[in-house]
């Protein structure tokens, strides 16, 4: 007796898993020829027409062009509707919400930013978010409705026990014991809440850095420090979501903070966070030091340091790097990472000169030696990831055929 539709095995489910091979192959590699989908699969001419048929009756492939410039005559090039579905991501710091939306080929086709200044939100975050999204959807010519899934990143994260918002005392309005609840009732799509750096680590992995690599750490250092720890392949997210959150780490150098999230810092925020550049310029002798938001004016500093890297700026550059290596000692010692990303403006600024400094000074504290390198994902890696999550999990709802 055949076994049912959903059975391992059966011809249903094996032509599901070619559909999605095929989907696959046309995201990666662009416009393909039935003979060349045939090849990469393994498929015969026949069962590749068959399934480039089934395809295009789905709405999931398109017909665009011909081959040119071999012999014989042109063959008929497919791509992968963009059309076919749409996802969307939203970046949330306390002084704007950066909203964007992409096709299912991961072209983004509308982007928005709507400010939040103030400690006081003027209208409520589930008018900010909707606000947001619905600009990205209207430059994009959508509806909201069109929207497959939704990604929000914010610092800190939700715990998954409570649904409240934890780790990030600093974002105005998102901390309501209803807010999750009241954010699905105002969206059709499904919502998904991830953490920003972490976000920023599936950015690097599916786009930038730590392509290929399933062991690695993500420092980020921009508005707060903190990581994400990619093990197995997988974000670990922890008990209460705050894995990573390694700004609260006690560190040699730096005073013990204790009621660290009543004070929203920690000695290894204190000893290497991005307010700690402009106070060591001051110290240096380094003027004049930027004023403005200290994520900013510590980027900056690094930048100049880094393209100077003598005298008081070399110092500055050495100084920072032993405060970073110190805080990635500890990390590297307990989970002995393959690779680590350094990424946000005041890692990246510093480029090769910084890199090589942590690295030296991470050799001699720790008793692994993982490789470090700097993030490749530099416009808006929040968002960027945002979008990488929420693309992954609409395309495996939209590209399974076998339903």
């Amino acid at each position: 007796m055949a076994g049912s539709a959903g059975t391992p095995g059966t011809p249903r489910v094996l032509r599901a898993m070619n559909d999605r091979a095929a989907l696959d192959l046309l995201l990666a590699h662009g416009p393909l020829t039935r003979t060349r989908i045939g090849k990469l699969t393994g498929l015969s001419k026949p069962t590749a027409s068959q399934l480039l048929a089934r395809l295009e009756a789905a709405g999931l492939v398109i017909a665009t062009g011909t081959s040119e410039g071999r012999p014989g005559p042109n063959a008929q090039l497919y791509v992968v509707n963009p059309g076919a579905a749409y996802a969307a991501g939203l970046d949330v710091t306390p002084e704007r919400i950066l909203a964007a939306v992409a096709d299912v080929t991961g072209r983004t086709v509308g982007e928005y930013a709507l400010p939040t200044p103030g400690r006081r939100p003027a209208e409520p975050v589930v008018r900010q978010v909707t606000d947001a999204l619905d600009g990205a959807v209207k430059e994009a010519g959508l509806a909201r409705g069109d929207i497959h899934r939704l990604v929000i990143g914010t610092p800190g994260a939700f715990d998954p026990n409570t649904g409240r918002l934890r780790y990030a005392s600093h974002l105005p309005g998102w901390h309501t014991p209803s807010l999750l609840d009241e954010l699905a009732a105002a969206l059709p799509m499904p919502v998904e809440y991830e953490n920003d750096v972490n976000l920023v680590a599936i950015a690097e992995q599916r786009l930038g850095a730590a392509q290929g690599h399933d062991d690695f750490v993500l420092l980020w250092n921009e508005g707060g420090l903190g990581a994400a720890l990619v093990l197995g392949g997988r974000l670990h997210r922890g008990w209460t979501g705050g894995a990573g959150e390694v700004g609260f780490l006690p560190v040699p150098g730096a005073p013990l903070v204790r009621q660290v999230t009543k004070a929203n810092s920690g000695g290894y925020q204190e000893l290497a966070g991005s307010q700690a550049i402009p106070k060591l310029a001051r110290e240096l002798g380094i003027r004049p030091v930027p004023g403005g938001p200290y994520a900013e004016a510590a980027a900056a500093l690094v930048k100049q340091a880094a393209a100077h890297n003598e005298g008081p700026h070399r110092q500055l550059l050495k100084t920072y790097a032993t405060g970073l290596a110190t805080g990635l000692a500890s990390l590297v010692s307990v989970l002995d990472p393959e690779l680590v990303v350094l990424s946000g403006a005041s890692l990246t600024a510093g480029g090769e000169p910084l890199r090589a400094l942590v690295q030296a000074e991470l050799e001699e504290l720790a008793a692994s030696r993982p490789r470090l390198v700097i993030g490749d994902v530099h416009e808006h890696p929040v968002l960027r990831g945002a979008l990488e999550s929420a693309l992954a999990a609409t395309r495996d709802e939209v590209f399974d055929t076998s339903r």
